[in-house]
């Protein structure tokens, strides 16, 4: 009987804690407005993610609309605004999965460093991007190839399933 009532407690709480990431994420983009106001990158901002290839690059609002799509000048479809694939990483400090996903991407940014573009996105920092992409659980990555639709995942992906899902966005990709 004691086996019963220990099994049925660590099923409750890796389901409490695979719903975690997801009621706070929901809690938080439901109470953020539409839309953040943040500064616009400078120029020497712009240098130093030349510098840093291979690092993945923390992004905001303004960041989004000027390099990757302006959702405020095209509502209605995704405009790729990059010069390579990339790939949209909306995470959370708090989450854990979120926490386990980074090594992981931080890896793939060096491997494809000058290929393919690693961002990360702070759901609660950036509360209206995440309303715009609907992000209803995270960690959730965005893939977006050059052209076509971006390939959304959601949840801690293994290495071999982030090297099949950007084989699908780079057909450079070993």
């Amino acid at each position: 009987m004691k086996k019963v009532i220990l099994s049925l407690a660590l099923i409750s709480a890796g389901l409490f804690s695979s719903y975690a990431c997801t009621a706070k994420a929901s809690s938080n983009a439901a109470s953020a407005s539409t839309e953040t106001t943040a500064a616009a990158p400078s120029e020497e901002a712009a240098a130093d993610d030349k510098a840093a290839e291979g690092a993945i690059k923390h992004i905001d609002a303004a960041y989004l609309r000027k390099y990757i799509w302006d959702y405020k000048e095209e509502p209605s479809k995704f405009v790729f605004k990059g010069s390579r694939p990339a790939i949209l990483d909306f995470y959370a400090d708090w989450c854990g999965p979120c926490r386990k996903l980074s090594p992981k991407l931080e890896a793939i940014a060096k491997k494809y460093a000058g290929k393919i573009d690693v961002y990360k996105i702070d759901v609660d920092k950036e509360a209206g991007l995440a309303n715009i992409f609907g992000v209803k659980s995270i960690p959730m990555c965005l893939f977006i190839p050059m052209q076509g639709t971006p390939i959304q995942t959601v949840g801690d992906l293994t290495p071999d399933q982030i090297e099949e899902t950007i084989k699908q966005i780079y057909s450079d990709a070993k």
